[in-house]
């Protein structure tokens, strides 16, 4: 499975970087390519699923994620922390994402995800989480940018 973390400070507090990197269906706008629907009828908390279809036209598959763990940062006292499983029949594995208090105003978000992509073989892994790394900083940046008005 390719490994990647990558941390990410944003100038939001930490309820509001949570909220935008919990918003799933804004990744979609985030990661090149890619549309993401929420499939369990309910957009935040433990249990809803999520799928991000990934490719243009007829060509491209889709990524279900089941939310698993879920501990927004009004309940753990100033974190936040939930885990995702990727459920597909392309990319299975996993990926965590904590929001932290840096600042009074500004907060730090950590991404890990291990992910395997069928059909590729192990020693690809290393690019693949080079590339896993460089689109999830870019969607990062764009879901985390203070433009003003969340």
């Amino acid at each position: 499975m390719a490994l990647f973390r990558l941390e990410h400070l944003a100038p939001l507090t930490v309820d509001e970087a949570w909220r935008r990197v919990t918003d799933w269906e804004r990744h979609g706008g985030a990661v090149p390519l890619t549309r993401v629907t929420v499939a369990s009828g309910r957009s935040a908390g433990r249990g809803t699923v999520f799928v991000a279809r990934t490719g243009a036209g007829p060509l491209g598959f889709d990524d279900p994620m089941e939310v698993v763990e879920w501990s927004p940062p009004a309940a753990s006292g100033g974190a936040g922390r939930c885990r995702l499983e990727k459920r597909g029949h392309v990319v299975t594995g996993w990926a965590e994402i904590e929001v932290r208090p840096h600042t009074a105003r500004t907060s730090r978000v950590v991404w890990t995800e291990s992910v395997r992509v069928r059909g590729v073989p192990a020693f690809l892994d290393p690019p693949l989480a080079r590339a896993g790394r460089l689109m999830f900083r870019r969607a990062l940046a764009v879901l985390l940018a203070d433009v003003g008005t969340p």
